[in-house]
Parts: structure tokens; sequence; C-alpha cells
């Protein structure tokens, strides 16, 4: 009887535990090392740059399984999730949210407005910016370096913020070869 008991108090706490992880009813799956801003585009921009990191922009929607993935399997690792708090200003924005979000032109829009101006149709979709932008006209979708659609495995993740950190874009070697090259080195020293 007092087996019965235990193992009915623990497939009680079971749900508690899952729903734990899960977000609020209509919010994101959320890190703590995200920053929390005023969404002001340039504002963040020289956020990051004054801290000596790259600014992110991570685009997620609610319900999104592919989200999740990355939350939970991904951006949870913390070899993932030190790189980028060393390296990165993570800003997250609501694919369908109406919190407003100023581009780095100034223009003043919500987040579902500026997702469709920067012609994000996927989520998870990061936005990599560069360092800095002179001009004061641009849109984030006119400046940025790089753009990951997609949940991917740790090490495609890290990879591409790796190669965005070491500004790869801007030199002669592919993301495609520079992940292929580290997959190979890390089978070599036995990590995969």
């Amino acid at each position: 009887m007092l087996r019965r008991l235990a193992a009915a108090a623990l497939l009680l706490t079971l749900p508690l535990a899952a729903a734990a992880e899960e977000p609020a009813p209509g919010a994101l799956h959320h890190k703590d090392w995200f920053a929390v801003t005023f969404k002001d585009m340039r504002e963040d921009l020289e956020t990051a740059a004054g801290e000596g990191k790259r600014l992110a922009i991570i685009v997620e929607q609610h319900g999104c399984i592919y989200c999740r993935k990355l939350h939970e399997e991904v951006l949870s690792d913390p070899e993932v999730a030190d790189y980028i708090k060393a390296n990165f200003v993570v800003v997250q924005l609501n694919m369908f949210g109406d919190e407003e979000i100023t581009d780095l032109d100034g223009e003043a829009m919500t987040e579902r407005e500026a997702v469709r101006r920067w012609a994000v149709s996927f989520t998870p979709t990061v936005i990599f910016l560069p360092e800095t932008v002179a001009e004061d006209d641009v849109t984030v979708a006119e400046v940025e370096v790089e753009r990951m659609p997609g949940a991917f495995g740790k090490w495609t993740t890290l990879d591409m913020f790796r190669w965005v950190r070491l500004k790869g874009y801007e030199g002669d070697e592919h993301f495609q070869k520079f992940h292929a090259r580290h997959i190979e080195e890390l089978r070599a020293a036995g990590r995969l």
C-alpha cells in the first residue's frame, strides 16, 4: 500500500515537472541570458559593440516545436550557451508579437511587422548583424551578415555562431566548408 501511494505521488509530480519547463501560455521559450532591451536595434547593436560582442536576433513563436528543440537540446548545452553568452547579445522577438521595436533606420513597428519587413518566414530564425552600421537609413534585413533559419544540432549551431564571430562571411571559406572541417577535427579528437 505504501508503495502504491509513493508511486501515485511520483506520477502526480511528473506532469508538474514537465509543465515547469513549458513557457507560460502564449509566451516563448526563453533563456535567462537573452538580453532584455527596449528592442531598439541601433541601441542593441551599440550595446553589443560596447561589450565587445555581436548582436544576434532570434525570431520565435509560441508553440513552435523547432524553437522548443533549439532551447531544450542546443541552447541548454553549457558549451553552446557559454560561447554565445561570451560573444553575443541575443535579442528575442516574437514572430506574431505586438511589442514595439525600432529598426536600424529608426522606424518603429510591432515585432510582427518587423518580421515581415525582414522577410523572416520560419521559426526559429537567427539573424546576425555586423559589428557596426554606419548608415542611418538601413534596415536589419539590408545589413545582416548571416541568417540561420531553423533548429540545427549543437555543432551546426555552435559553428554558425563561431563563423560569424570570426567574420567567416568576409573570407573565402563558406560556412559549410568551415563546419565540415570542424566536424572532422571533432572526429579526430574523439569528440564525435
